[in-house]
């Protein structure tokens, strides 16, 4: 019997991957501890404003999240109605999932007290339910995702939104596409920001 154990762990150096790019393939195996004959032990876990992030800070926190959600949706049994494949494509769903990570790293720090993990899963319990509601309000669902409506208010030029559903295919393809182009726009719109 194969066992699977890709327990995120921040320890591990993200690099490598496919041709001309950084963003891994696979998965990241994310359980060692230790980097050539020393233990690494990561900077304590800060908020992510996705907002304010450059292009490379993007895409080591896109990296990250990503397998942190893929170990979290596998050890947990979590169904498409809390996590859709197509998370990424909510920003509903990658705040929620990012602070949720950033709770997990800060419970399960070795520092930390060793009452934090449940404390962490009692917050889980909530976060399921408001992730369940995000996912029923945007529309996405196992095999399929449209864009999240928004509610357009008085005066508000209405958004076209004929024919916007899509299959998803592959989910790996999908995500590696869309940090690509969240890489590139921010590397794009980085030399407007300073000027």
């Amino acid at each position: 019997m194969t066992t699977y154990d890709a327990t995120p762990d921040r320890r591990r150096p993200r690099d490598g991957g496919p041709t001309g790019s950084d963003v891994p393939g696979e998965h990241l195996d994310l359980t060692d501890s230790q980097v050539g004959d020393e233990p690494y032990l990561p900077e304590p876990p800060r908020p992510i404003n996705w907002n304010l992030l450059t292009a490379e800070e993007a895409q080591a926190a896109w990296i990250e999240l990503d397998a942190w959600i893929d170990w979290l949706r596998r050890t947990y049994g979590l169904p498409a109605a809390i996590i859709p494949p197509a998370w990424h494509r909510h920003p509903e769903l990658v705040w929620e999932l990012s602070a949720l990570h950033l709770h997990w790293l800060g419970a399960y720090d070795p520092e930390q007290h060793g009452s934090a993990p449940i404390g962490w899963h009692r917050d889980f319990a909530e976060a399921r339910e408001r992730l369940r509601d995000w996912v029923a309000t945007c529309g996405t669902r196992l095999g399929r995702d449209r864009p999240t409506r928004k509610t357009i208010w008085p005066g508000e030029p209405p958004e076209d939104t004929a024919d916007d559903e899509v299959a998803i295919a592959n989910r790996r393809e999908d995500f590696l596409h869309f940090i690509s182009d969240d890489v590139q726009r921010r590397r794009e719109s980085a030399p407007a920001a300073r000027g």
